[in-house]
């Protein structure tokens, strides 16, 4: 130590070198002795404890510094190695498959998510207006109800099922397969492009629908009937009927629901299927009926129930001994029921869908996902600061 504090050798070094500071030459003096003494202090106590248990000295031949030294060595020159071998192997690999390759990456992680966590979907119609509108670009939450092995094949549990009011994504009960290859491929095509590319498509250009997005109203043991348009329901353990805004204030939610059609709509809807009544009964019909099927010409998008039922009313009255025309007549008077196990799904927007008022009920284990988010809206071009407000959670 005492080599370090004498000045000859700091003024030495300013002779030896001029350009090189006197006090670097101290600093690494000073470390190398450091370190001198801590590696002699160390052999020292390694001999001592030999001495002491020499059943421990094959054990402890190797210090701990030595050990660390060993296993840094090692995996810098592992890391060194497995370097050098990336930056060989793509140098050897042809530019065309590097790029084929980083595709079928990507291609398999959009999959896997599409598959198994998010799917995104787009919007077909105008049966969840206001909620939904049409091309709005969502996400569907496939975990929570247990996603599919594969597209179309196979379905894991889940603990939680569909509940009342939620919006789900459910396979279309009225679509028409055009084969199991054809549907798989399908709807790869349609995960892989994030809804942009739909292949299945009518004769029109128009897309074939295979999934449905509604909302889940009804649940198991439920009862509805649909009168002039208005949903009553009745529930498992209920004796009486509750409007639908009754009851959804009764519970504590609310949703959107969009009617087109008024009272007046539905005299002149009544009045048509009457006038249809005496046309299947080859009878003429009164002036007072002629008149209001007039406004019912002018109606863009009719209820078929309500016409149907005041055609069959008006049948039931004048051919009572035929029981088709009251078996029919019950299927709209007695409404619909949800056996366990199903959801009843309706649009927000009542007098424009085609949802379970037409196909029944859907099971539970043909729902996918339920939805999550607008992720685009569908009119973000056309009305930017509208469609802005959008962005976000579906309720």
């Amino acid at each position: 130590m005492g080599l370090v504090n004498d000045t000859r050798y700091a003024d030495s070094s300013s002779d030896i070198c001029p350009c090189f500071p006197s006090y670097r030459i101290l600093a690494i003096t000073n470390n190398f002795m450091l370190f001198s003494i801590i590696r002699m202090s160390q052999e020292t106590a390694s001999r001592g404890k030999s001495h002491k248990s020499p059943s421990a000295k094959s054990g402890e031949s190797i210090d701990f510094f030595d050990r660390l030294q060993l296993l840094t060595e090692r995996y810098l020159s592992f890391r060194r190695r497995r370097i050098r071998l990336k930056k060989e192997k793509q140098k050897k690999k042809n530019v065309v498959l590097d790029w084929v390759e980083a595709f079928l990456w990507a291609a398999g992680v959009v999959l896997l998510i599409n598959q198994y966590l998010l799917q995104a979907y787009q919007i077909p119609s105008g049966s969840m207006i206001d909620t939904l509108l049409i091309g709005d670009r969502i996400f569907v939450n496939k975990v929570i109800y247990g996603p599919e092995l594969l597209p179309g094949i196979g379905k894991l549990p889940s603990p939680i099922q569909p509940s009342r009011n939620e919006i789900v994504i459910f396979m279309n009960p009225a679509y028409l397969s055009r084969g199991p290859v054809f549907d798989v491929a399908q709807r790869i095509i349609y995960m892989l492009t994030l809804s942009l590319v739909d292949i299945d498509r009518d004769e029109f250009g128009d897309p074939r629908p295979q999934f449905l997005i509604k909302r889940a109203v009804g649940v198991g043991g439920d009862r509805f009937v649909s009168e002039r348009g208005n949903l009553r329901i009745r529930p498992a353990g209920e004796d009486r009927w509750f409007d639908e805004a009754e009851f959804n204030a009764m519970r504590g939610t609310s949703h959107n629901v969009i009617r087109l059609l008024s009272d007046q709509d539905y005299v002149a809807l009544e009045a048509a299927g009457r006038v249809a009544a005496f046309s299947h009964l080859m009878l003429p019909v009164p002036h007072s009926l002629a008149a209001q099927v007039t406004a019912a010409r002018a109606i863009p998008i009719p209820d078929s129930d309500a016409f149907n039922q005041a055609r069959l009313e008006m049948l039931r009255g004048a051919r009572p001994h035929e029981r088709r025309y009251t078996s029919l007549l019950a299927w709209y008077r007695q409404g619909w029921y949800v056996p366990e196990g199903r959801i009843f799904p309706l649009g927000d927007n009542r007098d424009n869908s085609q949802d379970g008022r037409r196909f029944g009920s859907v099971s539970k284990s043909s729902v996918l996902g339920r939805a999550l988010i607008v992720y685009w809206p569908g009119d973000f071009s056309s009305r930017r600061f509208a469609a802005f407000q959008r962005f976000g959670a579906i309720r």
